[in-house]
Parts: C-alpha cells; structure tokens; sequence
C-alpha cells in the first residue's frame, strides 16, 4: 500500500515524500516551515494527482525525464525523481495518478 511520509529534513523544515506499495520514493516535496503546510500539501496532491494536466514533464540538464504535479494556482507541490526513460517517467506518474488519492499519512516526526 502506498503511503506518504511526513518527516523533518536536516534543516529542521517539514517535507513528505510518496511511496510506492514497494517502498521507492514516488514524489518529494519541498520543505515548509510548519507541519500544517506539509498536511495542506498533501491534501493538494491527492486532490490534484488525478489530473494528467497538472504534470509538468521535465528532462533534468543531463538528459534525465522527470516530472513535477501542480497544484490549481500553478504552484508545484512534488516532484519526482529522475528516471532513465520517458517511459519510465510515465510509469511513475500513472503509479502517482493511482495511489496518491487514497495512501494513508504516516507522520515521522
């Protein structure tokens, strides 16, 4: 089962990050200040990851595909890891449109 994860980075700022059922790392955020923001942005990932128009698909300065989901003011709200194919790239987001609406919050902190 796919989960999200609320931790603190090294810096002390809140950040989540999506799990597959097999435990790779899906989608990151970037860091908040507050826990309350991480929350909201987990909420507008589940809100917003069914919808394939809120991918942004990207190719990292090394030729890497990856992707960022938006939110609907256009802010990004995850991003993902670099993949080694488009196709790859794909498959991530298709793993992100089925599990992020109903994965469970885990919180670390």
């Amino acid at each position: 089962m796919a989960k999200f994860e609320i931790y603190k980075d090294n810096g002390g700022e809140f950040r989540f990050r999506l799990k597959a059922s097999n435990g790779q790392n899906i989608l990151a955020s970037e860091g908040y200040a507050a826990k309350g923001g991480c929350t909201n942005g987990i909420e507008s990932v589940k809100k917003n990851a069914p919808d394939d128009s809120k991918y942004e698909r990207l190719e990292s300065k090394g030729g890497s595909p990856y992707f960022n989901l938006k939110a609907g003011n256009n802010q990004v709200i995850g991003t993902s890891q670099m993949y080694s194919s488009t196709s790859a790239m794909e498959n991530g987001i298709e793993s992100v449109k089925t599990n992020a609406p109903s994965a469970e919050v885990e919180d670390l902190t």
